[in-house]
């Protein structure tokens, strides 16, 4: 009787609810966290769960929907609400349309779903140039005075990824042991990227290892054992705003827009595309493309 009255209510498990699924799923991403998914892409199935509840609540009126209920026109009005209501760019409505992608084939793969709500749908990225620097920006960052503790460090740290390619999060886990010395004397970075965990090998110039120098005696960096005293992403981007400011840079400065930059004067400067992408751990060379712009100098 009871399997009855949950068959009629939709509440058995041939009728699992989209959310319930979503919920299953971002239980077990969170259990993976430090193993194989980072806290970052938690966070991020965390948002786009909450914005699919915000849409079946504003659009049926309901707490949830089963799976079964799905549709290519679902799937449609789910975008134009991130595209409208939550006003996400271009791409952030693609990635939050690919994580729910995800739990829909989840779903098929689990026979909860028969037909495939996202047949005809593509979900397509957009190019986005991020910029890089120029050689008289970076000088004019290095020279400034900096107001505050703060947004020196955060300066000390842009340059450093600018000068050698790491991402922030690579930085935030730099420690002593990734800094090895070769047979003639030349310092490297051998680190393992915390995304792809391929191997970085950079080598040490003039300006990164007077940064380093300058934390070898920090108080945060000896008591933690890392190399850098290193904010949030997000408190780190909002100081690099500040940094553009003072500097009367007028770019959009963030942590990636380093790597660009040191992958563009890399190439600028007549290294391979190849080594270029072995420095910046990338599995291959069309990825290295994306991050490097063609100077005028190189042609």
């Amino acid at each position: 009787a009871e399997k009855v009255k949950n068959e009629f209510l939709g509440h058995s498990e041939k009728h699992e609810t989209i959310l319930d699924l979503f919920k299953k799923h971002n239980d077990d991403v969170k259990q993976l966290v430090g193993i194989s998914k980072t806290i970052a892409t938690y966070r991020k199935y965390e948002v786009t769960r909450r914005h699919l509840a915000e849409f079946i609540q504003s659009k049926y009126n309901l707490s949830d929907i089963s799976i079964k209920e799905i549709t290519p026109m679902f799937i449609t009005d789910f975008e134009l609400y991130l595209r409208t209501t939550c006003k996400c760019g271009y791409n952030t409505t693609a990635k939050f349309m690919q994580f729910f992608k995800r739990i829909i084939l989840i779903a098929r793969n689990n026979g909860i779903l028969v037909g495939d709500p996202f047949a005809n749908y593509k979900i397509r990225l957009e190019k986005v140039d991020r910029g890089y620097l120029t050689e008289d920006e970076i000088k004019i960052i290095l020279k400034k005075k900096m107001v505050s503790e703060r947004l020196e460090n955060v300066r000390d740290l842009f340059i450093f990824s600018c000068f050698t390619g790491l991402a922030f999060s690579d930085i935030h886990g730099l420690r002593k042991e990734h800094i090895v010395e070769d047979s003639n004397g030349v310092r490297w970075i051998r680190k393992g990227r915390q995304k792809t965990k391929i191997m970085c090998n950079i080598p040490l110039m003039e300006v990164p290892l007077k940064i380093l120098e300058k934390y070898s005696t920090n108080e945060y960096c000896r008591k933690h054992g890392v190399l850098f005293p290193v904010l949030c992403n997000q408190k780190m981007n909002a100081c690099l705003k500040e940094l553009a400011d003072i500097c009367g840079i007028k770019k959009t400065l963030t942590t990636h827009v380093a790597r660009h930059t040191f992958a563009t004067f890399a190439l600028a400067n007549g290294v391979s595309i190849e080594s270029v992408a072995k420095m910046l751990g990338h599995t291959n060379v069309q990825m290295t493309r994306h991050y490097a712009r063609v100077l005028d100098r190189t042609v």
